[in-house]
């Protein structure tokens, strides 16, 4: 194996076994950096190695044992971690037995139980979501900065600050008692959502796509709502998801550039995702007030059932905005809002809606805003304006896809 292939080798075992590694590796030792550490040492060592031994049969096990052995080495060199580690009993080469069971032990995957865990109450709630992201869904930095709208300077001070407060303030890595799951179960809710979202709509890289990370947010979802059956919001998000990640395949053409949605062909929609995402959102809905997943995922449905763009329910997606920006009065969820009252009353009335949010500063570098302006720009006519917001939006694109169409679209201005 070649040194080019190895990385690449490495970098793609990395990718879908970092929050396993990592869950596993805090949850052994209690010690986020410490874990952070030996994973990228463990890293370091597959990359020598395994150009020159071949990828091992389980490769995933093999990073967990490494970056364990590091982790022993580095605490033995420690004097002052020499109790801790004698209580800790590391067994290197095989994993430990099974504890005794314990509130919550039965969460069936270990990175659900760090999302709790890092859920704590004592952090605040934008550190909680920015560590979880960064740490434990393997989300860079600048992806996590996206994710939240804010910048990566911000976000990375987050983090550092979310670390910082649980060594100084000693907050144990445990499994939370079944009284503190559903306090933390938005939090965790969240960093799913938002995991998706980067799934869904990558914030940079070669692919428009990244499904890899959308199907392994789907997962967690799905063992979430195994565990939590009867939370509404946990049916609600499982169901928007669903109904959302049935259109993947005709997002993109053979190019690989995005496909916006009057475009799609909708015989290429999972229908069978979209029933079983349908047949979640009526519980989600039922039985009180909506939550925000619950409303989003009635939103995705009414799309989902419409022949083409025409005959979509304009009015009841209107309708359903209002109710959502009640419950998150977003900046995001107001630039849906009017482009929905752009389709039901049209361009003039969007665009009026986005004009106002023009000072929002969470928007200023959101390149969806600055294309969804242009569009609209460009459906009254007014092209040299809608070739000046495609320009915005195309500096801000993170996605070659994105730029591409932006590009195409910023030509059509010019031309």
């Amino acid at each position: 194996m070649s040194p080019v292939d190895g990385r690449a080798a490495v970098e793609a075992v990395f990718r879908e076994e970092q929050g396993r590694l990592l869950a596993s590796l805090v949850r052994r030792f209690g010690d986020l950096d410490l874990a952070e550490e030996v994973t990228a040492d463990a890293i370091e060592t597959a990359l020598v190695r395994w150009p020159v031994d071949g990828i091992p049969p389980k490769p995933g096990a093999w990073l967990l044992t490494t970056a364990r052995r590091k982790a022993v080495d580095r605490l033995r060199r420690d004097k002052a971690h020499a109790a801790r580690l004698a209580l800790l009993q590391v067994e290197v080469d095989r994993a430990a037995p099974a504890p005794a069971a314990e509130p919550g032990a039965d969460l069936p995957d270990e990175r659900l139980l760090l999302f709790f865990t890092c859920a704590h109450p004592a952090l605040p709630s934008e550190d909680r979501i920015a560590l979880t992201l960064r740490c434990l869904a393997g989300l860079s930095t600048p992806e996590v900065a996206r994710a939240l709208l804010v910048s990566t300077e911000t976000m990375a001070k987050r983090i550092v600050r979310a670390k910082h407060k649980i060594r100084t303030a000693r907050i144990p890595f445990r499994v939370p008692t079944p009284g503190e799951l559903p306090g933390r179960l938005p939090g965790v809710l969240q960093v799913i959502y938002s995991i998706f979202t980067e799934g869904y709509a990558a914030s940079s890289g070669p692919d428009l796509q990244r499904l890899d990370v959308a199907e392994e947010a789907l997962r967690l979802a799905r063992v979430l709502h195994r565990l939590l059956p009867a939370e509404r919001e946990v049916a609600g998000l499982l169901a928007l998801m669903l109904l959302v990640h049935a259109r993947r395949e005709a997002r993109t053409g053979p190019d690989g550039d995005p496909v916006l949605l009057a475009d799609q062909d909708r015989s290429r929609w999972d229908r069978t995702m979209i029933e079983e995402g349908r047949a979640l959102v009526k519980p989600a809905l039922t039985g009180g007030a909506p939550g925000r997943y619950a409303v989003q995922a009635a939103i995705a449905a009414l799309h989902d059932e419409a022949a083409d763009l025409t005959t979509t329910d304009w009015p009841q997606i209107v309708a359903l905005y209002d109710v959502l920006l009640a419950i998150v009065p977003s900046p995001v969820v107001a630039l849906n809002r009017a482009a929905a009252i752009a389709m039901r009353d049209g361009p003039r009335a969007g665009l009026a809606l986005l004009d106002e949010l023009a000072g929002e500063p969470r928007l200023r570098d959101y390149h969806p805003y600055h294309a969804a302006r242009a569009d609209l720009l460009a459906r009254l006519g007014r092209r040299a304006e809608a070739a000046t917001a495609y320009r915005r939006a195309l500096e801000l694109a993170g996605t070659e896809p994105e730029r591409r169409h932006l590009r195409r679209e910023l030509g059509s201005m010019e031309g």
